[in-house]
């Protein structure tokens, strides 16, 4: 049995061991500053360091190899833990970082994107200060949007004020000019986050009118001082990031994980689910939970929810964010505004 157990722990270490080999050869080929040259052999001499050190384990210098490693794997946490990100030539949709002021009831945000786009690459670049009356806000709702099938959305939250104004805020990757999304990449420090304040017509309308995305609209089941807090928290995070810029994270820190801090954080209880990471189910989460209209099934929900054929039939108009509501129900007992 000594002999078994001895067997077993030797194994569990191994694949401990193989694994943070695997991401310090990751981290270290996506982030060395070095050339491409530079990068592979720093990822291929820890890789082939960890993988020796495996196979030590299984030998009588299974001590020395394990010691050898954890001293090595310390470096390259340090090293990790110094990267911060860094000021670049960033893409013009998400060159500017949205903050805001509180003064009373009076909320005004510096650099609301209000762009407006002709394709993905031909646009007007717009960026605005505006002031809100916090005391007028009465809903929020819950877009998503579709880019890679049904498992993978952007998440957007857009809170409405008196009168029918819209505000939307979208929590994005802030690529460099010229660069794009990788999933893989983003989990190593690759692009920091930013929040982006902006008209529906500006946000929503480019992936549903430009981009050709699935873009579905939930109202949510929110009270107005629910809404009011929420918001207030999405303006402390952007506040934070422009003090202090944090990495986007493609599991831990991306649209939708970021979205449930700031829910929890505003008072509501949003418990883990596998769905906060399989964002494309969220609807699913939110209907399992009440927090959209769940009177009828949510197959039948989700085709109401789509925007793309309201949304390309309005064509940005001023008139945008009410054409995409047309027929959309709110949940039971949430007033309408």
């Amino acid at each position: 049995m000594p002999r078994l157990m001895a067997t077993i722990l030797i194994f569990a270490v191994a694949l401990i061991v193989a694994a943070l080999t695997a991401w310090g050869s990751l981290a270290l080929w996506y982030r060395l500053s070095l050339p491409d040259g530079g990068r592979a052999i720093g990822a291929g001499v820890f890789l082939l360091f960890g993988l020796f050190s495996v196979a030590a384990l299984a030998t009588r210098l299974r001590i020395k190899a394990l010691l050898s490693f954890a001293v090595v794997f310390a470096l390259v946490l340090l090293w990790w833990n110094s990267i911060r990100p860094e000021a670049a030539a960033w893409a013009p949709d998400v060159a500017r970082q949205v903050t805001g002021r509180l003064d009373g009831n009076s909320l005004t945000l510096t650099d609301v994107r209000d762009f407006e786009w002709r394709s993905n690459s031909d646009f007007t670049e717009r960026w605005t200060t505006r002031t809100y009356d916090m005391s007028k806000v009465r809903t929020v709702d819950l877009f998503m949007s579709y880019w890679a099938g049904p498992k993978i959305a952007h998440v957007i939250f857009s809170f409405g004020f008196e009168g029918g104004e819209q505000l939307a805020w979208s929590i994005e990757v802030r690529h460099k000019v010229g660069g794009g999304f990788s999933p893989l990449a983003d989990l190593f420090k690759n692009d920091p986050l930013v929040v982006v304040a902006a008209d529906e017509r500006d946000v929503v309308g480019v992936r549903s009118n430009v981009r050709g995305e699935d873009v579905q609209i939930y109202r949510l089941r929110a009270s107005p001082e629910q809404a009011r807090n929420l918001l207030l928290e999405y303006v402390a995070e952007a506040n934070a990031l422009a003090r202090t810029p944090q990495f986007y994270n493609s599991i831990t820190t991306n649209c939708t994980t970021t979205v449930a801090k700031l829910m929890r954080v505003a008072g509501d209880k949003v418990p883990f689910d596998w769905r906060l990471i399989v964002n494309g189910y969220l609807p699913d989460y939110a209907y399992d939970r009440g927090a959209i209209d769940t009177s009828m099934p949510l197959v039948r929900l989700r085709e109401i929810a789509k925007i793309d054929v309201r949304a390309r039939a309005d064509g940005l108009s001023p008139d945008f964010s009410k054409a995409i509501r047309l027929g959309v129900p709110f949940p039971v007992a949430v007033a309408r505004p």
